[in-house]
């Protein structure tokens, strides 16, 4: 019997760290992936988690800060297609705010991000991972689902 094999979706997890009418940044460092542009805290869903408990992982394995994954709240998702030469695929990413966490908020991660630091929503930086900037503006605009680089598909 021939079964045709499913589309797979890689899952993705970010945090919105929001204080004080700021948003939380990270620089990519040495990761092969958008280095030397700012985006989120974030990581790969993995098997056997929950997208919150992998949030939560993230949060203390790149902020140092630790987070119980029900203090996450869901904020949105957006559903974006890469258009990687080698691997094109398609993402969707769960993007939570901590309600609260505790610890000293830091980079963890010194060799795969070279700043981090909360800048005014009015004020980001031009050098920016695209798909954040998009989600960003989503979130701002109060919605919950986008999509993001669709027409790149082929």
């Amino acid at each position: 019997i021939y079964m045709k094999e499913r589309f797979k979706i890689i899952p993705e997890v970010f945090l919105l760290l929001i204080q004080d009418g700021k948003i939380l940044l990270s620089r990519r460092f040495q990761t092969g992936y958008e280095d030397g542009k700012y985006g989120l805290p974030a990581g790969h869903g993995e098997y056997g988690e929950t997208m919150r408990e992998g949030a939560a992982w993230e949060a203390l394995e790149e902020l140092g800060i630790t987070i119980d994954p029900y203090d996450l709240e869901f904020a949105l998702t957006q559903h974006r297609w890469s258009p990687d030469a080698d691997n094109p695929h398609a993402c969707v990413g769960f993007y939570f705010i901590p309600k609260k966490y505790t610890g000293t908020l830091h980079n963890a991660e010194p060799e795969k991000c070279d700043d981090l630091q909360f800048f005014h929503f009015d004020q980001l930086p031009t050098n920016m991972v695209p798909h954040v900037r998009a989600v960003i503006a989503a979130y701002l605009a109060g919605e919950t689902y986008t999509e993001f680089n669709w027409e790149m598909r082929q």
